[in-house]
């Protein structure tokens, strides 16, 4: 896993290959991958917005912004975690992704929580 901390947000993301999902003959490799959001900090914070960053070992580069995760906007109060699954299909066996969430504070403050940069590798075959 990897994960980054910023201003009291621990964003940890777990990678895996989605072999089933994923069409090599085509040029199609899935990856799903699990995030958990945890505020580890002493105030609240709404996630408002994200932007990742998807890098393909082909050179590719895909840019992804939008509203909150999966359609929700959560607010994390202290010591809370907000967890959730998605997918990223990759032209290549192989590439990265990275990016960050943006917050607001009950005060009206905003600032960008890091998500780590993640490897998505194929597993090694055995």
């Amino acid at each position: 896993f990897y994960y980054r901390q910023t201003l009291g947000i621990r964003v940890t993301v777990t990678p895996a290959y989605a072999r089933e999902q994923s069409r090599p003959h085509l040029g199609e490799w899935v990856f799903r991958y699990h995030v958990r959001i945890e505020n580890v900090g002493a105030q609240p914070a709404q996630l408002l917005t994200r932007r990742w960053l998807i890098t393909d070992s082909a050179g590719g580069v895909h840019e992804v912004e939008g509203e909150g995760v999966l359609g929700e906007q959560p607010t994390l109060y202290p010591g809370r975690v907000h967890e959730y699954q998605s997918f990223c299909m990759l032209r290549s066996p192989s590439g990265s992704m990275e990016g960050h969430y943006r917050f607001a504070r009950p005060d009206g403050s905003r600032f960008e929580a890091a998500i780590p940069r993640f490897a998505l590798e194929l597993p090694p075959e055995g």
